[in-house]
């Protein structure tokens, strides 16, 4: 079946962002004092094909820096999550944790594989590590949320560990957070 057709089918069709972990309810009263950003694109800004999902780009993580980081931080968690995907809940293509509180970033490539303490979640293709954008040709636009959060402990999560557990901990351990938005389309040719 062609993609660029069922994306048009499926145009407007999405979870929404209010499924997206940055929409919980428990997590409204988390102060947004971290500030993240990217040298590879802007805020609400095109993701450069480079960092596209496998088939479409290289699949190579982009580069991430924050601040704002409490002195209170014991770890820091990151997800990537596409609440335009034509799925019941958001697309996540990355969830990683114990990320030390005393990192301020990563380098283009750092989340495509495993590096230092940092340990990955499942992602929805059922992988650990950054899967990047491949949304279907022909659906529109898809806003992709790197989410960052500061927990007051560690986390405790096992290597592997899915968003529900994550989320979970965040409702109870969050004490800080920060977003950036990225958007990223393949045209229906």
């Amino acid at each position: 079946m062609n993609s660029a057709w069922l994306g048009r089918l499926l145009r407007g069709v999405s979870a929404g962002e209010r499924k997206l972990v940055w929409s919980d309810p428990a997590l409204a009263g988390v102060p947004e004092t971290l500030r993240l950003s990217s040298a590879a694109f802007a805020a609400e800004g095109p993701i450069p094909v480079r960092f596209a999902g496998r088939g479409v780009g290289d699949n190579v993580s982009p580069p991430l820096a924050w601040s704002g980081v409490l002195v209170a931080a014991a770890e820091l968690v990151l997800l990537m999550e596409d609440p335009d995907a034509p799925l019941p809940t958001p697309f996540v293509h990355l969830i990683a944790y114990r990320i030390p509180p005393t990192f301020f970033g990563f380098e283009a490539g750092d989340l495509s594989s495993r590096r230092g303490a940092t340990i990955f979640g499942r992602n929805t293709g059922g992988g650990s590590g950054y899967a990047g954008p491949r949304a279907l040709r022909g659906h529109g636009p898809h806003r992709y949320h790197f989410s960052l959060y500061a927990l007051d402990r560690p986390s405790g999560l096992a290597p592997g560990a899915a968003l529900s557990a994550v989320r979970s901990t965040l409702r109870s351990h969050a004490i800080a957070r920060g977003r950036l938005v990225g958007a990223f389309e393949q045209a229906a040719d």
